[in-house]
């Protein structure tokens, strides 16, 4: 495998996990899904974080990331709460309390996108390819990006 084929294959990885995600009664459109993932994902791994911070360690734009962590606050996967620094500034957390959408959006399996991508229901050969997946997931996880690029935080969708 070359840089190019595995580029391909993680495209192609980022439109089956899209399909996967249940989109009932929310906006499907695939660019704000990326990003508010993208968001997410930070504020997992920088609890107590600020817009701005994020807009820093992603290189998004300060809306555009205003935009997520509000449709995140929405769904109740993150909570704000106020900076003891600066009252006008908001810290954002993953939520307690997880909300219903977030436990629909863990339960959603792969299967059915796999199934369609692959022309086959065959679930042997489903059970194969999410076995491969979950062996790439556990070893290239978000973190090991930061080891690729000698510390920085990932930027793309």
């Amino acid at each position: 495998m070359n840089g190019i084929e595995l580029f391909l294959l993680g495209r192609t990885l980022m439109k089956l996990g899209e399909e996967a995600i249940p989109t009932e009664g929310v906006d499907s459109h695939p660019a704000l899904h990326r990003s508010v993932l993208i968001v997410a994902s930070d504020i997992r791994a920088h609890p107590g974080t600020s817009v701005s911070e994020i807009a820093d360690r992603t290189g998004f734009p300060q809306s555009k990331v205003s935009v997520c962590a509000a449709r995140l606050r929405k769904a109740g996967a993150i909570e704000a709460t106020p900076d003891p620094d600066d009252r006008r500034r908001l810290l954002l957390h993953t939520a307690q309390q997880v909300s219903d959408r977030v436990v629909q959006i863990r339960a959603a399996s792969v299967d059915g996108a796999l199934a369609a991508a692959l022309g086959t229901d065959d679930p042997a050969r489903i059970a194969e390819i999410t076995a491969a997946l979950e062996t790439l997931a556990r070893s290239l996880t978000p973190q090991t990006l930061l080891r690729l690029r000698g510390g920085a935080e990932p930027t793309d969708e």
